[in-house]
C-alpha cells in the first residue's frame, strides 16, 4: 500500500496546482473582461503571439475553468479515493486530448482552412472596430508593430472599415510606418498579413512548440494512467 499512498499524494499534490493555475488563469480573464485597458498597458507591449488576435479574456476563461474542473476532480477523486470522480477525471483529460490530436492535425493539414475560417471572422472585426474600440485598435496597433504585418492578410482587410473611411488610408504598418499611407503605397511596400507573419513564427519556432505539445501530452497520458491505477486498486481495498 506503500506504492497506492505514494501516487495518490502525488496526484492530489498535482492536481492541487492544476486547480490553483485554474484559478488564476480564470480571474486574469474576469480582469482582461472587465478591465482590459489596465491589463493591456502592463502587459500589451510585451506580446506578440497568437493571443492578440483573439479575445484573450474569454480564451483565459475558457481555459481557467476546465483547469478548475480537472483540479478537482483529479484532486478531490484522490483524496476520496472515488472511482466516480476518477473516472470522470480520466474522461476529461481524454477528451481534451483526443481534441489537442484532432486540432494538431487540422493545424498540419488544413493550414488554408484555418485562414479562411479567421478571415471570416477577424476581417469584419477589422472593419467595424479598428479604429472605434480603443482596447481592440490597440491591441492590433501593438500586434502589427512588433510583428511587423498589417491585417489578417494584408492591406485590404481595411478595405471600407471605419478607420479607411475617416482617415482616408491604411494603418501606418500597412506601409513600414510611412506616415501616408494609401492603396498605391501599400502596394508597394506589400506588407505581410498578421497570420502568414505568426504562422511563420511557428514555423519557425516549430521545434520548440512541439516539444511544448510533446510534453503536455505526456501529462496528460501520465495523468491518465495514474487515475486508472488508483481506480484499478480501489477495487484491491
Amino acid at each position: 500500500m506503500g506504492c497506492f499512498t505514494f501516487i495518490k499524494v502525488m496526484m492530489i499534490l498535482f492536481n492541487l496546482a492544476i486547480f490553483l493555475s485554474g484559478g488564476t488563469l480564470l480571474g486574469v480573464g474576469i480582469w482582461v473582461k472587465v478591465d482590459g485597458e489596465s491589463f493591456l498597458k502592463i502587459f500589451g507591449t510585451l506580446s506578440t503571439s497568437i493571443l492578440q488576435v483573439v479575445n484573450v479574456a474569454y480564451l483565459l476563461i475558457v481555459i481557467g475553468a476546465i483547469l478548475l474542473v480537472i483540479g478537482f476532480l483529479g484532486c478531490y477523486g484522490a483524496q476520496k479515493e472515488s472511482k466516480c470522480l476518477l473516472m470522470m477525471f480520466f474522461s476529461v483529460v481524454l477528451i481534451i486530448f483526443i481534441a489537442e490530436v484532432a486540432a494538431a492535425v487540422v493545424a498540419l493539414v488544413f493550414t488554408g482552412l484555418a485562414e479562411t475560417l479567421l478571415t471570416g471572422l477577424v476581417t469584419p472585426l477589422l472593419k467595424e472596430k479598428y479604429g472605434v474600440n480603443d482596447t481592440f485598435t490597440e491591441i492590433w496597433n501593438i500586434t502589427m508593430t512588433k510583428v511587423r504585418c498589417c491585417g489578417l492578410n494584408n492591406y485590404t482587410d481595411f478595405d471600407n472599415s471605419y478607420f479607411y473611411e475617416t482617415h482616408h488610408g491604411y494603418p501606418r504598418q500597412c506601409c513600414d510606418m510611412e506616415k501616408s499611407c494609401n492603396s498605391t503605397v501599400a502596394e508597394e511596400m506589400a506588407v505581410q498579413g498578421c497570420f502568414k507573419q505568426i504562422l511563420e513564427e511557428i514555423r519557425t519556432n516549430a521545434g520548440v512548440a512541439g516539444g511544448v505539445a510533446a510534453g503536455i501530452a505526456a501529462l496528460e497520458i501520465a495523468s491518465m494512467a495514474v487515475s486508472m491505477y488508483l481506480y484499478c486498486r480501489l477495487d484491491e481495498k
